[in-house]
């Protein structure tokens, strides 16, 4: 699997941001092995200086690949170690400040935290051994470089040169069109009806993942004869790709118009021409595969255009809605994919050419693989027409239906590289989010939400200087990808969204041998050459998953993410919870061994107890018990100083949250929606103030967080459920608006007890009313009781 330079840059920026971190060093001094980490950083940059040339070489040399892949691997340890350093300062921390606000009573502070120094000298030995390998291992790779000849090459990489497709042109090369003809209607249709503002021109961009046939239906449009009901005096056909030079694409038109050399070679000259051409005339011109969506870009290669005459069009096919957005403030037409019996149509006319399409015994079966191999992708339908047209035999045309795309003979020729484009022209940041991706089983229909969680608990989502919440930053990853036809919206739920079955491949391919389907079974588990390389996991839930679907998982001790998902929304039967049963193994023996998890999910399973060495569980982010019958979480999770989620919806036996909640000081969203059976929230909710998300706030009788607490709870936003507000006492105390500065929060509902009686106190009611004093932004308050 070849590791693009840039994925492994941005891993080893993370690490570089980690050794930098002020309360890491602090950390490393008082430990004594300052000078080691400086040592790691010193040769990271050494390793980091090659990665350009390693880059290029791995395509033709495989003990590149192998040093690249050593070197994710060896980044994926540094990256847990510095995380097991930060979170013993943090636990150290904790400690301390509860040790000192607990001094009088000592039965406050929770086991966990008894043990806490016991646990350090254990760490102290461990972590010595574990940094000598991993020092061991960073020398290795470093002189390794050195063996390979990898040098530092100056100006960056040449992938994107690597991966330019071959041109396009105006003339047909399929030998027919399919399912095309609405769509080459609606462009013509808005060619005739759409303004062109301040413009002499329109632009219609036409946008759609690669593949779908963007520059077919260009192709059918410009060629088409109500072309000639547009009376244009000049047209033009330009393959732009991945290419930003203003200079060769303008050369470009101007050949395209007079079918002439250019041999100007300054900008301004070849701008003035190209003006001249086109004065005061209509023109059509394509620009295919439009990748650029800089300003600058755009607005120095259309200034010559303004000088054509009123009524010209030009068509800009792209795979990003950005490009779209930047090109016109109009609309852009989104090209969908073929119907099955349209995809069938493409296939067959390659397959079955000169040979009865009726002879074929196994028509049906085929039909159905095809159908489902290629998704309504033409290009996907083309490749595999072309590919069978060779084969003669019925057993051929099986192994190739039951093979995936990507391992098919001769599948570089077209395919792969227009999917691989897609992937290189992402960020550095975003690059990690999509492999991640690979490990969302196929067909699983995901939300933005619950996807942003998991990058942000694998460590995938970057920081920004100007203080951005990363849920925020990674909702902008989220939305680049959509943006780029890398993730469809449902059809079915428009807040879901989709990888279609070869994007899903491509994430696969970029991942490699880090991720791993358990349903993928043995042609999966034959691919992987070592489970030590393995860090995602995911499988589809059933209503039994028993010991046998989990016993790979034994080898996997470095695993980060353990993901059931369920495929389709069946929750309930009939009016009754449909619940979902998990072998007691993983619960009492495997995850004791999985304890580099960051992303743990039990969702739906008829779990009552969780063990209390989750608390051992130091690396953990996201934690999702929701609709489980836990009755209580072990005190031990208050030790998780990680844990940015923690998701406990639709739990109706949860009964109480840990007493040491406050410990969890990187909590960021606490859902407790429909754990009706919490009467309090835990003393310190206050401590929590990366709180965004926290779905109810229970006031107690005389216990627990008092409504005060909310106060600096700053960052909320969205929902919020404040119940039991007839518990609240002592109003002069908090004496304060409560919620005036959450502008964040769009939805209040505030509840007293439904049973009214003599002891309700309407004026009380009324001044915690006023207490709480809510944001103007709120769209939707409710109150109850």
């Amino acid at each position: 699997m070849p590791v693009g330079e840039l994925f492994l840059s941005a891993f080893l920026q993370v690490l570089f941001d980690r050794l930098a971190s002020r309360e890491l060093l602090n950390f490393a001094r008082r430990e004594g092995v300052n000078s080691k980490l400086k040592k790691w950083e010193e040769t990271l940059k050494m390793i980091e200086a090659v990665l350009n040339d390693a880059e290029e070489k791995q395509l033709t040399s495989r003990a590149v690949k192998m040093w690249l892949d050593n070197l994710r691997d060896l980044a994926y340890d540094v990256e847990d170690i510095l995380d097991e350093f930060a979170t013993e300062a943090l636990g150290n921390k904790m400690v301390a400040e509860d040790k000192a606000s607990t001094s009088k009573v000592r039965s406050f502070i929770p086991a966990s935290f008894h043990t806490w120094s016991q646990s350090a000298i254990k760490f102290n030995v461990s972590m010595g051994s574990k940094m000598k390998e991993i020092t061991r291992r960073m020398d290795d790779l470093c002189k390794q470089r050195i063996d390979l000849g990898l040098e530092k090459i100056a100006g960056g990489s040449s992938t994107s040169e690597r991966q330019r497709l071959p041109p396009t042109t105006c003339l047909p090369i399929e030998p027919a069109v399919y399912g095309r003809d609405g769509d080459k209607a609606k462009i013509i249709n808005m060619m005739s009806t759409c303004e062109s503002g301040d413009n002499n021109f329109v632009v219609i961009p036409i946008v759609g993942m690669g593949g779908a046939g963007k520059t077919t239906l260009a192709r059918l449009v410009y060629n088409d004869k109500a072309m000639e009901d547009f009376k244009f005096d000049a047209k033009a056909w330009v393959c732009v790709s991945n290419d930003s030079d203003i200079l060769r694409i303008s050369k470009a038109i101007i050949e395209s118009i007079t079918l002439s050399p250019c041999n100007l070679k300054d900008l301004n000259q070849v701008q003035l021409l190209l003006k001249r051409e086109i004065a005061d005339k209509r023109f059509l011109l394509v620009l295919d595969d439009v990748w650029s969506s800089d300003y600058r870009f755009w607005e120095t290669l259309k200034s010559p255009f303004m000088a054509g005459a009123s009524g010209s069009k030009i068509i800009v096919t792209t795979r990003d809605e950005n490009v779209a957005r930047r090109t016109t403030p109009g609309e852009y037409y989104y090209l969908k994919l073929l119907s099955d019996n349209d995809c069938w149509s493409v296939f067959a006319k390659l397959a079955f050419m000169g040979r009865d399409i009726n002879a074929c015994q196994k028509l049906e079966s085929f039909r159905e693989k095809v159908v489902d191999k290629c998704g309504g992708l033409p290009l996907a339908a083309r490749t595999l027409g072309s590919l069978l047209q060779l084969k003669k035999r019925e057993d051929e045309w099986e192994n190739i239906l039951n093979s995936k795309i990507w391992d098919l003979p001769n599948n570089n020729d077209e395919i792969i590289p227009v999917l691989k484009l897609s992937y290189h022209h992402l960020s550095s940041h975003v690059k990690r989010c999509f492999a991640y991706c690979s490990v969302l089983p196929e067909d699983y229909e995901f939300e933005e939400e619950e996807l942003v969680f998991w990058w942000m608990a694998e460590g995938l989502v970057h920081e920004s200087k100007d203080n951005k919440q990363l849920e925020d930053i990674g909702g902008e990853y989220f939305r680049d990808l959509v943006a780029r036809s890398l993730f469809q919206q449902s059809d079915s739920d428009n807040s879901k969204f989709k990888m279609h079955d070869l994007v899903s491949d491509l994430a696969q391919w970029v991942a490699g041998e880090t991720s791993l389907r358990l349903e993928d079974g043995t042609r999966t588990n034959k691919q992987l050459k070592s489970f030590e390389r393995v860090r995602h996991s995911s499988y589809t839930s059933t209503r039994f998953d028993g010991k046998n679907k989990f016993e790979v998982l034994h080898e996997l001790e470095h695993l980060r993410t353990f993901l059931p998902v369920v495929l389709y929304n069946d929750d309930y039967d009939g009016h009754r919870r449909r619940h979902y049963y998990i072998t007691n193994l993983v619960l009492s023996d495997l995850l004791l061994k999985l304890k580099k998890l960051r992303v743990l999910s039990l969702r739906r399973y008829y779990i009552v107890e969780i063990p209390n060495s989750i608390g051992d569980m130091k690396h953990l982010r996201y934690l999702n018990l929701s609709g489980s019958m836990i009755k209580t979480l072990p005190e031990s999770t208050s030790s998780l100083f990680n844990l940015q989620c923690l998701l406990l919806k639709d739990c109706p036996r949860l009964k109480k949250l840990p007493e040491k909640m406050r410990h969890l000081i990187n909590l960021r969203h606490l859902d407790i929606g429909g754990a009706n059976q919490i009467k309090n929230m835990p003393q310190g909710m206050r401590e929590l103030r990366c709180l965004q998300t926290l779905s109810n706030f229970i006031v107690g009788k005389n216990v627990g967080s008092s409504l005060k607490d909310l106060k600096d709870l700053k960052f909320l936003h969205g929902k919020l459920c404040i119940s039991g507000l007839e518990n609240v006492a002592n109003l002069r105390d908090i004496g304060e608006a409560l919620l005036s500065d959450k502008k964040g929060l769009e939805v209040l509902s505030l509840e007293w007890s439904s049973q009214i009686d003599n002891s309700r106190n309407e004026i009380e009611e009324e001044n915690v009313l006023n207490m709480l004093r809510p944001n103007k932004n709120i769209k939707k308050l409710t109150i109850k009781g």
